[in-house]
């Protein structure tokens, strides 16, 4: 059994792929095709955005970003704190200082309570400057950008949404990476929507940010690429990449997502009355880039992932330490903030394994294996 196995997506998907990928490289443009062209104007046109830029990688275009938005040393960016690395380790890569927020217990996601708390202290101590939030969609589910839009404006804000784990997600009609000032994704295989290497796009409706962001990616490019006008990267998807997602498309919105829901919904059947089980607020839709129980303490935990492991099933704990506690943010100005269920849940929970792919059987095991070990 695979955690999320992308042999078995490829093996359904084969003809589409391979016709894409051979296309791209018999038209030899490995760089900047117009597959490239295409899957922007796609992407954007199903998110609801007016631009979608792609980029090298989902942490790129997090940075991207925020370069466009001009945020730098002395500037204050809040943070989830219970989220992968990259969406705080951006803020130092800009010389900015990254400030960790505790989650909400139930979806994971920023607890919009404790960002204005959060805002407040900063503002308070007149260290930093607040300049923006990055609300990061853990794990499929958006977060809460009610509530985050309306405590960002209050506080003149900037809200970044880090989509990487959320395409495909939506909140009503709206889907994710719509709801930022500037939205992000990753493509990294084992994402919602991934491609067979590094990949990334950001959206957003600013013609201005647009320009910038296309500027940035290609080494501060003017007129040309050998007119350089600003100090920029070289953040680029490649062509066979964009051939991949291109013909990963159709499939992902015509199959994918509902496979995934309908997986998540047996699950939860099955599970609710014996672990914590995944809570998706009324009206949310989650893309379901995991599906992460929570157990009642650390040696649970861990237990259970042993038996899993010896029983051939795989797991994992997303993630294991709080940004807070890692040593890379050791020297940021400590705020002194709760990060109390960020610690709880990095001791507490576990995923299972989850694709759209996974068969019945699988699913069963899974779940026999769980309640055996729980004596149900």
């Amino acid at each position: 059994m695979e955690f999320r196995d992308l042999k078995k997506q490829y093996e359904a998907n084969k003809h589409n792929i391979d016709r894409a990928v051979f296309d791209a490289i018999a038209e030899a443009r490995f760089i900047e095709g117009r597959q490239v062209t295409e899957l922007e104007k796609t992407l954007a046109g199903y998110v609801g955005v007016r631009h979608c830029i792609t980029c090298a990688n989902g942490t790129d275009a997090l940075q991207l970003a925020l370069m466009a938005w001009g945020i730098s040393k002395g500037d204050a960016v809040f943070v989830p704190d219970f989220t992968f690395f990259s969406s705080g380790e951006v803020v130092s890569a800009v010389n900015a200082a990254p400030v960790f927020v505790d989650v909400d217990e139930k979806t994971f996601n920023i607890d919009p309570d404790k960002l204005e708390i959060a805002i407040r202290e900063v503002l308070k101590r007149g260290i930093h400057k607040p300049r923006a939030v990055i609300a990061v969609d853990l794990f499929g589910q958006p977060a809460d950008y009610g509530r985050i839009r309306e405590i960002a404006d209050r506080y003149g804000l900037l809200v970044l949404e880090d989509g990487a784990q959320g395409f495909g997600g939506r909140i009503g009609s709206r889907r994710a990476c719509s709801f930022g000032d500037i939205s992000t994704t990753s493509f990294f295989p084992a994402k919602p929507l991934g491609c067979y290497g590094d990949g990334g796009a950001i959206f957003t409706d600013n013609d201005e940010w647009n320009e910038l962001l296309r500027s940035y990616k290609v080494h501060g490019k003017g007129l040309s690429k050998y007119d350089n006008v600003r100090i920029g990267m070289n953040s680029r998807l490649d062509t066979i990449q964009a051939a991949v997602l291109l013909a990963k498309f159709p499939v992902f919105i015509g199959t994918e997502l509902e496979a995934c829901d309908k997986l998540a919904e047996y699950y939860t059947e099955q599970l609710a009355d014996i672990v914590t089980t995944p809570v998706i607020k009324e009206n949310f839709f989650s893309s379901w880039a995991q599906y992460t129980i929570k157990l009642k303490d650390k040696n649970e935990r861990d237990v259970l992932q042993k038996y899993l492991k010896e029983n051939d099933i795989p797991s994992m704990i997303y993630y294991q330490k709080a940004m807070h506690s890692q040593m890379a943010f050791e020297n940021n100005n400590d705020y002194a903030l709760d990060h109390s269920v960020t610690e709880e849940l990095c001791k507490t929970v576990l995923s299972l394994p989850f694709h759209s792919y996974m068969t019945e059987s699988d699913a069963e095991r899974v779940v026999s294996c769980i309640k055996n070990y729980f004596g149900e």
